[in-house]
């Protein structure tokens, strides 16, 4: 027992010493290396950091850009629509009483849908045996300032202004229906020569229209029959968010009128959480209070469509497998690099083995020279990353046509893809060191 303690103290030490021994190695060969070739092997890693971070961030941002403007500007933190069996939120006004109450609640936006057709044009129509310049839409009431304060909405005009309650008779329209915006004109007519001033007949159809579905009901149709009303263009709003961008907005107290409609149920509301309180623990508030009977509760993330969810994850895959090539370059890099260095020292190890340095020495310091390597490439790459590319994609979003763009670098999946490379790149060290070592020490000194 005296003994295996023994051994067990000794094989320690010889490790504690083969430590120190090969740190000394490491940093002789790396400060009386040459400058360009370490400084070429640590721009190669930092390169391989950011193909690993920053090909997947962009990937994954295209989507969390969309997802963010979503939240930004349509749904808020929670969104509360109505039941599957319902066609508006039973008793808003209860709801909205709780709403005015709850800490919890920063702000909220209510907002009533209603299927229509808007005319343009039709003062100047001669030909009536055709088909007249009109799309459908839904047309989205809405207490201007509540919106605004939730969605941002007057930001998004890039024609005209924003609507203001108390007044009555003006209209805003998503600029997927005009048609010097509109980027699907192969799949429907958008309103011809629009603009802000000019006159446009809305006719409401009934409750509003999934208009994810498809373009089929864009088309125009007759008038007939349905309650009518002629809107001034105040502006047009342009959004990358798609229930934004393909509807038209007027006050509520107009949308009452449009429809006849005078029970106030809503179709949306769409809730601002404190910073206090969690996306989750608002929803949790609202369904304690029984709301879940009475509306469809659901926060920004479950909001989103599940096919973009799916898509999102399959980018990330992506950009970890394009990443992955890039791993699989720099240990190349590295296993060569090593290989040639240890090679042409290879009468040096002889050398040291000769006096007595050990083998697991060498090995260390081969081992803590490619360690150098990536620590510094890797430290190199975050500090690009993290203090200029996420904030100036930030500040500068990368226009992709359904999104604004930015970069995901989220802490945790970047430090997993460092270790990732550090055991690569570690290993890559490793094998052309033990691959010299394990050469007879004679032969390696007469380099036979």
């Amino acid at each position: 027992m005296n003994k295996q303690k023994r051994n067990t103290k000794y094989s320690v030490n010889t490790i504690q010493s083969a430590l120190r021994v090969g740190f000394l190695l490491a940093r002789r060969q790396i400060t009386r290396g040459n400058f360009w070739i370490n400084t070429l092997i640590i721009g190669i890693m930092t390169l391989t950091f950011l193909s690993l971070v920053v090909i997947s961030g962009i990937l994954v941002g295209l989507l969390e850009g969309s997802f963010q403007a979503n939240r930004q500007q349509y749904t808020g933190d929670v969104i509360m629509t109505p039941l599957s069996d319902e066609s508006s939120i039973i008793a808003t006004g209860q709801i909205l009483s709780v709403l005015d109450f709850l800490p919890q609640v920063r702000d909220y936006t209510v907002r009533y849908k209603a299927g229509a057709t808007i005319e343009a044009n039709f003062l100047q129509r001669r030909d009536f045996s055709g088909l007249p310049n009109s799309v459908g839409v839904n047309v989205v009431g809405i207490e201007p300032e509540r919106e605004d304060r939730v969605t941002g909405l007057s930001e998004l005009i890039i024609e005209g202004e924003m609507l203001e309650s108390g007044e009555s008779g003006y209209i805003l329209l998503g600029s997927t229906f005009i048609d010097r915006y509109s980027g699907f004109s192969d799949l429907f007519e958008p309103l011809q020569g629009v603009y802000p001033g000019d006159r446009v007949r809305v006719s409401v159809t009934g409750q509003g229209v999934d208009l994810n579905r498809d373009f089929s009901q864009f088309g125009g149709g007759s008038t007939a029959g349905r309650n009518t009303q002629d809107f001034i263009v105040k502006g047009i709003v342009q959004s990358k968010v798609n229930e934004v961008s393909v509807a038209a907005f007027i006050t509520d107290a107009d949308h009452r009128r449009l429809t006849r409609n005078t029970n106030l149920r809503a179709q949306e509301i769409a809730i601002v959480r404190n910073p206090n309180t969690s996306d989750d623990g608002l929803k949790s508030i609202l369904t304690s209070y029984g709301f879940d009977a009475l509306a469809k509760i659901q926060t920004a993330t479950e909001a989103i469509p599940k096919f973009l969810d799916d898509i999102r994850q399959t980018f990330s895959i992506l950009g970890s497998a394009i990443g992955g090539i890039g791993l699989i370059v720099s240990a190349i890099t590295i296993f060569i690099v090593i290989y040639i260095n240890a090679l042409t020292r290879r009468k040096f190890i002889g050398i040291l083995k000769g006096i007595g340095i050990s083998g697991l020495s060498v090995e260390f310091a081969y081992v803590l020279q490619s360690v150098f390597y990536v620590v510094v490439g890797s430290a190199i790459g975050a500090v690009i990353v993290y203090f200029l590319l996420v904030p100036v994609i930030a500040a500068n979003p990368i226009n992709f046509p359904f999104s604004d763009g930015i970069l995901v670098a989220d802490p945790i999946p970047t430090l997993n893809r460092f270790f990732i490379l550090f055991f690569v790149t570690t290993i890559a060290g490793y094998i052309p060191a033990r691959l010299i070592i394990k050469k007879n020490t004679l032969d390696s000194i007469l380099q036979r």
